[in-house]
Formats: structure tokens, C-alpha cells, sequence
């Protein structure tokens, strides 16, 4: 983030490796060691709250609630540049966003997760880059998410016995309304994606523009309104509940392989400036 100037405030010598961002459901990770409570002021502003720094076997850890403790902040109102830029000044190197989502496909079925490898946006008015000017950057976002992270998530979630899909597109959407049953039929038949979510952008594009390796694990509660499969309120929370503890031990599961930093030969998210700045 050398390219972007700024005050940062955080308590001195607090620093953490990977970064944790918890979806709906996912408020407080409940596996990390010896946890503090940091602020963290950027130039953007405020993140979504308090940021807990502490370990998972060994690695120092920091997490943050997407929508603040208790859901207060609606999707189309998360101060994305102020989370993202709090956990790079952090020395954070990967980022894992764990997010609900809906299913566009019969084969993802609620209860399993899905590693995405695309993303269509179909946000409307959120901060979408660090890059407002003078300095102008066209960062590259064929592959937007970081590979190697995506593989080691994948791996994970299959070595617990978890249904788990290695790939699929995300349509991000404005929200927070849900789609109409005439937009969820194009995003599953014209543009073929494969999940629904409201959060992913500009997440992603933040992370890319820091230069952190970013993956999702997005956990699937319900099929989108394309599909005569009604569900439940309790349904959805039942199946929230099971796929949040699942989370947590992936995630426990995972971190102790990522206390090396990432590497230039197996994904180029640590250098996505090389080639973006004008």
C-alpha cells in the first residue's frame, strides 16, 4: 500500500499474519488464543468494529466482523476501504472473507460450501478502489481471487468431510434487498453464475489493490428465488448455525498452514501494482 498516503492509529507493535472477515453469522471466530480488542483509525475512516488480535496455533490472527457484532451494518453501507486498509496496516498477508450465500445451481446445495474463482458485479454505488487520484491504477482482475489460497481452503474443507465445490461464479448484488424471481433467472440462465451474495464487491477488489492474497469460503443457506424450493426461516438458521461451526474448523484447521508468507511463484496477488500504475 506504499502507493496510498494516510495516518494510520493502531496500538503499537499489534500485528497479525492472516486476516479473518466474518459474514453473516460469523461475529466472533471463538478459536483464537489470548484475543485483544484493537481500533484501528485509517484515512477512510472507521472498519466495521473493533479488530480481535490473537493466535490459532501459533499465528498471529486478526478478525473482523463484516457487519459489526450483531449485524448493524447493512452491505451496501460496509466501509470496505477502512476494513481492508485496517488489517494491510495490521501486516496482515492473507485474507480469508467467510460469507453466506445463496445457490444458483440444484447441485449446490444448502449446507455445502464454495470456493468461487470468478465474480460478476452487479453492485451500483459502493468505494471501489484505493486509487482516487492523483495516482491511477487499472489493476488486473481476470483472476481475482489468490489461487494458492483458494487451493489450501479447498483442501481443507475436503480433508473434514465437508461438501465443498472448488469452483463457481459469484453475482454480487447491491442489496440489501433480495433479488426478484425475474433477476434471479438471469443471473442463474444469461450469466450462468453459480452463487448470489452481497458482500464479495468490493471486498475483493480492495484486497487486490493491497496487494493480500484473498480467498472467500462462501457457506450456501438457501437456493435464490429461481427455484421452487421454499425455505424456511428456521431453516436458514438452522443451516447458518451448522455451516458456521463448520467454518470455524476449517478456518483452525487452515491457518497453521499459511505462518509462511505468500509466494510470488504460485500466485502474483503480492504484486498486482507491478503493472497497474499509470
Amino acid at each position: 500500500m506504499s502507493y496510498i498516503s494516510g495516518p494510520i492509529t493502531r496500538p503499537e507493535g499489534v500485528k497479525a499474519h492472516v486476516g479473518i472477515i466474518g459474514g453473516s453469522g460469523l461475529y466472533d471466530p471463538g478459536i483464537v488464543e489470548d484475543p485483544v480488542e484493537v481500533r484501528v483509525y485509517t484515512p477512510y475512516g472507521e472498519p466495521s468494529d473493533f479488530i480481535t488480535v490473537g493466535k490459532i496455533s501459533g499465528v498471529p490472527v486478526a478478525f473482523l466482523p463484516r457487519h459489526g457484532r450483531g449485524h448493524r451494518i447493512p452491505p451496501h453501507r460496509i466501509n470496505y476501504r477502512a476494513n481492508i486498509w485496517a488489517l494491510k496496516s495490521l501486516g496482515v498477508k492473507w485474507v480469508i472473507s467467510v460469507s453466506a450465500v445463496g445457490s444458483l445451481r440444484e447441485d449446490y446445495k444448502p449446507g455445502d460450501f464454495v470456493v468461487p474463482d470468478q465474480f460478476i458485479d452487479m453492485t451500483k454505488k459502493r468505494e471501489y478502489t484505493f486509487f482516487d487520484g492523483p495516482i491511477t491504477a487499472h489493476v488486473s482482475m481476470a483472476d481475482p481471487f489468490c489461487e494458492d489460497l483458494r487451493a489450501r481452503l479447498v483442501e481443507t474443507t475436503k480433508s473434514l468431510g465437508y461438501p465443498v465445490h472448488d469452483r463457481g461464479t459469484y453475482v454480487c448484488i447491491e442489496g440489501p434487498r433480495f433479488s426478484t424471481r425475474a433477476e434471479s433467472r438471469v443471473w442463474k440462465e444469461v450469466f450462468k453464475a453459480d452463487i448470489i451474495g452481497m458482500t464479495l464487491v468490493p471486498e475483493v477488489n480492495l484486497a487486490c489493490e493491497a496487494e493480500m492474497c484473498y480467498a472467500t469460503l462462501a457457506m450456501v443457506t438457501d437456493y435464490d428465488v429461481w427455484a421452487d424450493h421454499p425455505v424456511t426461516a428456521e431453516e436458514v438458521e438452522r443451516i447458518m448455525t451448522s455451516n458456521v461451526e463448520r467454518a470455524r474448523k476449517i478456518l483452525y484447521n487452515l491457518i497453521p498452514k499459511l505462518q509462511e508468507d505468500p509466494t510470488l511463484e504460485k500466485c502474483s496477488c503480492c504484486r498486482a501494482l507491478d503493472i497497474a500504475i499509470v
